[in-house]
């Protein structure tokens, strides 16, 4: 089995056809060779991105109230789920965020909004805290505003922000089974759009919804062909009163596999640990770091995360070299 991890892994280091085969014997690698694994495709991660890591940071900017029936969130108006809805967080909020970010020694500050996409005036709010934060912090700034348009694109852009966030969560496939009130298509054409004005994407998944092995190689594959730039990997954490809420959880190992997976079949994309990283990936957490190279420190939307002291010493444990300053990664090789 070796042997053939080590064919796809030089495939993929050469930047040749990696194949919906391939996927399916990565998430299907046995448990008990899960080192094996990590050692392999640590290799693709190391080749490209060096010893560098990357902490990035979110503000929840506002909260709840969301029209859309995502089965996973607890933002959704349409489930009783204990959250404190709230409107848009004024100016100064947002600049706190990001002196926040700072201090937590974050390269990105991402400024997130609830709702199927941000309204005119709040993304006109939110342009007006940007230039302001780039004026002030030494820090990138990312938004994640839902299904916005070209022209609110541009005006974010103009104000200084970088990258866009925007999940495809699953396979075109799956997507149904979890969200009914927007198109999996409506997601894909906002990447799209992002990439048309010229900003950065990133854009990634949810696991443990119950989804297949097949949709999880789908959407790795859909980000290769859309060669994005950043892919956050999420995994489930049940939220009670969601339809998700008594979902099985996934496995340290499956965790580490889909990683990999997405690793694999894309060299060239920062990979990003988010939402559930802690409880899924247990004892093996800082394994997972040996493969990805960024993660969200300092809390996630509706959940307290893990203390960024933890991660600091996680990197300086690992002989990792954490950029700062709103620098950028040095890539090594033809990516």
């Amino acid at each position: 089995m070796r042997e053939k991890l080590r064919e796809i892994v030089d495939r993929s280091l050469n930047g040749e056809q990696i194949t919906f085969e391939d996927g399916l014997f990565i998430l299907n690698y046995p448990d008990e060779l899960i080192d094996q694994l990590i050692e392999e495709v640590k290799k693709i991660r190391e080749a490209v991105f060096g010893n560098q890591v990357e902490f990035c940071s979110l503000i929840n900017a506002k909260n709840g109230a969301c029209s859309e029936d995502c089965s996973f969130c607890a933002q959704s108006s349409k489930y009783p789920t204990p959250i404190n809805a709230y409107p848009l967080v004024s100016k100064k909020e947002l600049l706190e965020g990001a002196e926040k970010a700072v201090s937590i020694n974050a390269n990105r500050y991402c400024i997130v909004t609830s709702g199927r996409r941000a309204s005119e005036e709040e993304v006109e709010q939110i342009a007006d805290a940007v230039k302001e934060i780039r004026e002030r912090y030494p820090i990138k700034v990312c938004v994640s505003l839902g299904s916005i348009d070209e022209k609110s694109l541009k005006k974010l852009k103009d104000a200084g922000v970088d990258r866009v966030n925007h999940n495809l969560e699953t396979s075109k496939r799956f997507f149904p089974n979890i969200v009914t009130t927007h198109p999996w298509e409506e997601r894909y054409e906002t990447i799209k759009n992002i990439q048309k004005v010229g900003l950065s994407t990133c854009t990634g998944g949810i696991f443990g919804l119950g989804e297949t092995d097949e949709d999880i190689v789908d959407l790795a594959m859909t980000y290769r062909q859309l060669k994005v730039d950043s892919i956050p990997l999420n995994f489930l954490i049940p939220i009670p009163g969601t339809p998700l809420e008594d979902a099985k959880k996934l496995t340290p190992e499956r965790c580490l596999k889909i990683i990999s997976l997405f690793k694999v079949f894309n060299p060239w994309s920062e990979l990003r640990l988010c939402g559930g990283r802690e409880q899924n990936l247990g004892k093996y957490h800082d394994t997972a770091m040996e493969i990805a190279n960024c993660l969200m420190a300092g809390g996630y939307l509706t959940r307290a995360g893990r203390a960024p002291g933890k991660d600091e010493e996680m990197v300086k444990k690992l002989n990792r070299k954490l950029i700062t300053e709103g620098k950028s990664f040095e890539k090594a090789g033809s990516f």
